[in-house]
């Protein structure tokens, strides 16, 4: 039980920013849908329009959904002149109220529509004028359903907020995506047990007053109303000491064990220099490196080839000598984005088969896995399949597998070790290529681009001289055996090491 309750130690800050994604998210929905309900409800085109729009809504995954609104954001953050943050709250307060719009508007439209005609034309009999017929006599009538619709929205909010770690958003999906990718369960397990714990709370509260006013008793919706109050303090009591620190720096991370790794040896460094750090984990390689263009981070790691085919939409593939000071010169002068240096070790794609399948096949090389393709499946990172690597490995190497099936890291080693696939896009310094024995197939035609790792920086940040000062330590410092041995400590199943104790132990080997 130590892990878990180690874990829950991480729960109240990141609780902290759930509440506040959700509660934000829901207020907004609410305020939203019930004048939507009461048009739609007395417009029969209004209504077609809003709720076909809202069920629309919900057909897209939330995950997506939250996808969508960063690249929105931040074109319009470019057309607009800046100043529209793109990551983090925004995209996911867009996303989240939007979700939450169908079950309110939708309860609340069959709740007015299911009114006694005869109690509307009592009302208008006394003299009622429209708004006074509302507030009156519609209102409390539905009430109790529209309420239902709210806990029901309530919990979806809730259960989506933890996605918005992809966009940036500190949430207890941090927990979750952190604990999957570094094969730490006590983490998902933390994760998982407080968003429920949540939901659970909040759909108690909610119903508690939507009891106290089907039954017309004040005392219980009040209390209801309190008591969902005072939590919601409470939950968001760690932001309360929360002011402005102009010394605080955000670091990114993408969704693998060695940057989360490596985002905490540059935390480290920058809190010697006198800052406080922030991270923002679990980020996309489109999504982190438009988040440092825009300023929503301050510094993470990429690697070479990735800005180079992704970003740069380059196709050549020059020695690293030259790629590099090629990508430093073309951030600087298309997004103002300054380039530390590199780290020292490059982690490239590499595709890697159990030993004794490559002897076995006779496949040394990706040449040599041309005509056994078709009878083998691929298993890759979640992003690789649409990368342009992929494409340039086609290309080069006319490779037609029998299936090829996404995986995040983790669970991309383990289906290969379990035979569900014979062939995996691994990673060059990842320790369990080592660990688990595997043959790492050569690339005779130069398909691959190199992928030094290399560390960028925020616009703002390019002149900032302690800054820089606190981050240069690490350029040339990280040798590719040091790195393999830090990431393999994380992603090991036995004696397992938890990334900032994997970090720490890294900054001793490189003698930081």
């Amino acid at each position: 039980m130590t892990p878990f309750l180690d874990a829950l130690t991480r729960v109240p800050p990141l609780l902290a920013q759930h509440v506040l994604l959700a509660g934000a998210a829901l207020l907004i929905g609410i305020a939203i849908s019930l004048p939507l309900a009461v048009w739609s409800s007395r417009n029969e085109g209004v209504s077609r329009l809003a709720l076909g729009f809202a069920s629309l809504v919900q057909t897209i995954p939330s995950l997506a959904l939250l996808a969508l609104f960063y690249p929105l954001l931040l074109w319009l953050s470019g057309v607009v002149g800046g100043g529209i943050p793109a990551l983090g709250f925004l995209p996911s307060l867009i996303a989240l109220t939007l979700y939450a719009l169908l079950p309110i508007l939708r309860n609340g439209v069959a709740g007015l529509e299911g009114i006694d005609p005869a109690v509307r034309q009592a009302a208008d009999a006394v003299g009622m004028t429209p708004a006074q017929k509302l507030r009156l006599v519609e209102a409390p009538l539905v009430a109790p359903v529209l309420i239902a619709g709210i806990r029901t929205a309530a919990v979806w909010t809730i259960g989506a907020a933890t996605l918005s770690t992809t966009v940036g958003q500190p949430s207890l999906g941090d927990l979750i995506f952190a604990g999957l990718q570094t094969q730490n369960w006590a983490l998902v397990l933390a994760g998982c047990v407080s968003a429920a714990a949540l939901a659970l709370c909040v759909d108690a509260l909610i119903g508690l007053i939507e009891r106290g006013l089907r039954t017309r008793r004040r005392g219980l919706w009040i209390t209801g109303a309190a008591l969902l109050l005072a939590g919601v303090l409470a939950a968001t009591a760690p932001l309360w000491a929360q002011g402005s620190d102009k010394r605080t720096v955000v670091v990114g991370a993408k969704n693998f064990a060695e940057q989360y790794i490596l985002a905490r040896v540059i935390g480290d460094q920058l809190e010697h220099a006198g800052y406080r750090v922030e991270y923002r984990d679990g980020l996309g390689s489109a999504v982190i490196f438009g988040a440092v263009t825009g300023g929503d981070i301050d510094v993470y790691v990429d690697y070479a080839g990735t800005i180079w085919t992704n970003e740069m939409k380059r196709h050549d593939i020059p020695p690293p000598a030259e790629m590099v000071p090629a990508i430093g010169a073309w951030a600087a002068a298309t997004h103002h984005v300054g380039l530390v240096g590199a780290l020292g070790f490059e982690n490239a794609y590499a595709f890697a088969m159990k030993t004794d399948a490559a002897k076995r096949r006779g496949i040394t090389s990706l040449a040599d896995l041309i005509p056994a393709a078709p009878r083998l499946a691929l298993g890759s990172d979640l992003e690789f399949l649409e990368r342009p690597e992929w494409a340039a490995v086609k290309k080069a190497y006319p490779l037609r597998f029998a299936s090829a099936t996404p995986f995040s890291p983790t669970f991309m080693y383990r289906a290969l070790a379990s035979g569900r696939v014979d062939v995996i896009s691994a990673f060059s310094s990842d320790g369990r290529i080592a660990a688990d024995h595997l043959t790492v197939l050569t690339d005779p035609r130069h398909a691959i681009p190199g992928y030094d790792a290399i560390l960028l920086v925020a616009p703002k940040r390019r002149a900032d001289a302690r800054f820089l000062a606190a981050l240069k330590p690490l350029v040339g410092r990280v040798g590719v055996d040091a790195m393999r041995t830090a990431n393999y400590q994380v992603d090991r199943d036995a004696d397992k090491r938890s990334p900032e104790q994997a970090a720490k132990w890294l900054e001793n080997a490189i003698g930081l």
